[in-house]
């Protein structure tokens, strides 16, 4: 009999979904339970491979394994919502949520008001949070060490071809995917908080340049915090012909801190102790998604133990995703616009019931 802490099940065996499960089956209280597509041959590998079972119906799982308690959510992302939504009201589970948690803000408002009323937790996936020099750069900028900052600068230059958009109907589009800055750029918007604090305002520029699709691969926008510092933000999956950097930059009034490699892993530049980055850069050059997700479960596990809380608030990741909509909001209105503003960006997360339908396991 099984004595993990949490038993998890994940729906949706894309890539990432590997990483879920390698993540699970290394975290002590962890117990990875089974796996779930609606592609029998991509649940059948990770199944094959993590030695547990593997379904087609999520439901036909969760009846089968009463015992499991945890979900990661791992399909497209205008998905997120509809599945999270029945996993905690139909079943009572607690819900890990990939990026970027939930399309809409009033999306996410509604499923942890759901989570609430069922007594169950939902955990956001913000894995680049535990990268070494992430790390450590915040603790420099709590310190003092940084000084006020006054220039925050994000660049990612990356490439995702044609071909990449072809592989899935969600793939580029408004209601299940967003453009560079939902799907790729969603990291560094959160990291703009995380590191910087609130956003104030933004104005953002987008535009599709390298792929026949309807949402953006290119954006760049100016934005300012309340405190007066600014920021410049550069994403693309336009880049050619391959990935280049996803780097984030910091001025402060005592020095520089820059954070860069291809998923802000290195430490390159950190002027108060620059023998810092040696220790506090890592290789990504197995798994761009880094060794985040590992940390992350185990914060799961001490959540759930009553150790330490899940450093992911309700009130952090809906910061993030108003955040994200403030940048879409800003392209449409070609003007700047308040972070605060209530108001949600009319593309992003738009409804389209004839993608849905494709990623639906049938009643």
């Amino acid at each position: 009999m099984s004595t993990a802490t949490i038993r998890v099940a994940v729906i949706g065996c894309g890539r990432i979904a590997g990483h879920h499960c390698r993540s699970i089956a290394a975290v002590p209280g962890a117990e990875l339970a089974a796996v779930c597509d609606l592609v029998a041959d991509k649940a059948r590998a990770y199944g094959e491979e993590f030695a547990v079972p593997w379904y087609t119906d999520y439901r036909a799982m969760l009846a089968a394994d009463p015992a499991i308690d945890t979900v990661a959510v791992v399909t497209p992302s205008g998905m997120h919502h509809e599945h999270g939504v029945e996993m905690i009201d139909r079943w009572g589970k607690h819900v890990i949520m990939e990026k970027p948690t939930f399309m809409r803000p009033e999306q996410l408002i509604d499923a942890f008001a759901r989570a609430d009323a069922r007594g169950t937790r939902i955990f956001p996936v913000f894995q680049n949070r535990y990268n070494r020099a992430v790390v450590r750069v915040r603790r420099a900028i709590q310190d003092g060490e940084l000084g006020d900052i006054r220039i925050m600068s994000v660049r990612t230059r990356w490439c995702r071809p044609q071909r990449y958009y072809d592989l899935a109907p969600w793939r580029g589009t408004f209601s299940h995917d967003g453009g560079a800055l939902t799907n790729q750029g969603i990291h560094h918007v959160d990291l703009l908080r995380h590191l910087g604090g609130e956003v104030r305002r933004v104005n953002a520029t987008m535009r599709t340049l390298g792929a026949e699709i309807e949402v953006e691969d290119t954006v760049v926008a100016t934005f300012t915090y309340g405190n007066d510092s600014v920021g410049n933000l550069e994403v693309t999956t336009a880049a050619r012909p391959d990935d280049f950097e996803a780097s984030l930059s910091i001025v402060g009034a005592k020095g520089l801190a820059q954070i860069g490699g291809i998923a802000v892993n290195e430490l390159q530049v950190f002027t108060p102790d620059p023998a810092a980055c040696a220790d506090h850069s890592e290789d990504f050059s197995d798994c761009v998604y880094g060794n985040g997700h590992e940390k992350m479960y185990g914060d799961i596990v001490a959540d759930l133990e009553g150790r330490a809380p899940y450093p992911v608030t309700r009130d952090d990741a809906l910061a993030s995703v108003r955040l994200l909509h403030a940048f879409y909001r800003s392209d449409e209105a070609g003007d700047w616009v308040a972070v605060d503003d209530p108001a949600q960006s009319t593309r992003l997360g738009r409804p389209n019931d004839a993608i849905s339908d494709l990623y639906r396991t049938p009643a």
